[in-house]
């Protein structure tokens, strides 16, 4: 049985390798190189298996973030002194290092230049040259800290599938010795792209959770919000679409404390206390939608915040405006042809009182058979759609196949609620 003390370490170890890793990393790579990835990763982990360690038989220090930053920042100057040459480093920084090794390592381990390093990691990971599934899978393990069973959850894909990425990834860095830069002009619209698709994903994962036991990781959720903010403030990124991804984000998050009771019961957007939704996050979603109404661009961004966006205008569920979230669903499409895209339009469907369309709308999505069998969502709304209809049996075979895949806890007892429900209604 593992001691009480051991455990927290272990918790609080887990908290900031989430919340630090990607910072350490960032900085440790723009020292060493992209081609010294792996090393800079060594060094990461080898501070937290330290921290384990000295804190399982010492107290926690006051700040352990700060602790942790110290001993990556201590480890790179015992390489670099055990080094004699500096073209192991990187370019930009070898004769600064050869010069002022521990002003400057200290130097890069200041806030700002944190910052700085890892929009230049998010950048680097980007690289156009890599494929675009390879530079979302190496953004969200280096700079996020995502492992490969929540990259693998996030992309759709399996665990065997990431790993060929992340090594096919990491292997061209090395190999081409990528530059840590943010690139200007079209070369920095050709990684945009994929940049907001990486931030995207991990305030997802954050939102709609794959843990078991945790419907919303908000720790998740706050990193994309921070990273955006960040590339939103750097000249480079001030971008309409940056603007609208965010202004998404502050959306959705406005309602967390709503989504889930003190049971961890999933509370449906129908039923949630919008007197609980945050105001001021809301306020600043609306100054970020109109931020992003600058130039002529429109998105897939600008309409999910459109879409969240109404939502939020709406004073109640059945106040809100399901004809104008047609019409931004039907623009949506246009841009963004995804099953999930799809899935949510033939829900507004059935909120406009067009059920046996929706169930009509969702049959028709390409490859649902295998949707079906394999992402609980689809089932779980099929489910919903046929209940409504008042046909019992196909509503209770999609909503328990949906209960075998789901692997949150939460989700399992929301849809069990259903099934019951539908064998009450049998019974009368």
């Amino acid at each position: 049985m593992k001691d009480p003390e051991h455990s927290t370490v272990e918790k609080v170890a887990d908290h900031l390798f989430r919340h630090q890793s990607g910072k350490m990393i960032a900085v440790l790579t723009r020292i060493f190189g992209t081609h010294n990835l792996e090393m800079a990763e060594d060094v990461v982990q080898e501070a937290f298996l330290r921290a384990i360690q000295t804190w399982t038989f010492n107290q926690l220090p006051d700040n352990p973030a700060g602790w942790l930053m110290q001993v990556a920042r201590n480890r790179a100057i015992d390489i670099i002194r055990r080094q004699q040459h500096f073209q192991q480093y990187s370019r930009e920084l070898a004769g600064e290092l050869e010069r002022e090794t521990e002003h400057t390592i200290e130097q890069f381990f200041s806030d700002a230049e944190i910052a700085d390093s890892q929009l230049r990691m998010i950048f680097a990971c980007c690289h156009p040259a890599l494929k675009e599934e390879d530079q979302i899978a190496l953004t969200l393990k280096t700079v996020s800290g995502f492992g490969i069973t929540e990259i693998a959850h996030a992309l759709v894909t399996s665990e065997a599938v990431i790993q060929k990425r992340l090594y096919r990834a990491k292997q061209f860095l090395k190999d081409n010795q990528i530059a840590l830069e943010i690139p200007a002009g079209a070369e920095l619209n050709s990684r945009l792209g994929t940049v907001y698709t990486v931030l995207y994903l991990l305030f997802n994962e954050g939102y709609n959770s794959t843990k078991a036991d945790e419907l919303i990781r908000e720790d998740l959720c706050a990193e994309a919000m921070r990273l955006c903010l960040l590339l939103s403030e750097h000249k480079t990124g001030k971008q309409p679409a940056t603007f609208a991804l965010l202004s998404l984000m502050c959306f959705q998050a406005s309602r967390f404390e709503s989504r889930v009771d003190e049971n961890n019961s999933i509370i449906l957007l129908q039923h949630q206390d919008r007197s609980t939704w945050n105001k001021p996050l809301i306020e600043k979603g609306y100054q970020l939608l109109n931020l992003s109404s600058q130039g002529n661009a429109l998105t897939v961004y600008h309409l999910e915040s459109a879409i969240a966006a109404e939502h939020c205008l709406a004073p109640t569920f059945e106040a809100t405006n399901w004809s104008r979230m047609l019409q931004l669903y039907d623009m949506l499409l246009e841009q963004k042809q995804t099953p999930m895209v799809m899935l949510n339009r033939a829900i507004v469907l059935s909120q406009l009182n067009e059920t046996i369309t929706a169930i009509e709308e969702i049959w028709l999505i390409d490859d649902i058979d295998h949707l079906l069998t394999t992402h609980y969502i689809f089932s779980a709304v099929l489910g919903e759609l046929y209940w409504q209809t008042g046909d019992e049996h196909n509503a209770r075979k999609f909503l328990q196949q949906a209960h075998e895949l789901t692997t949150s806890l939460a989700e399992k007892k929301l849809i069990e609620g259903k099934v019951i429900a539908i064998d009450k209604t049998k019974m009368n």
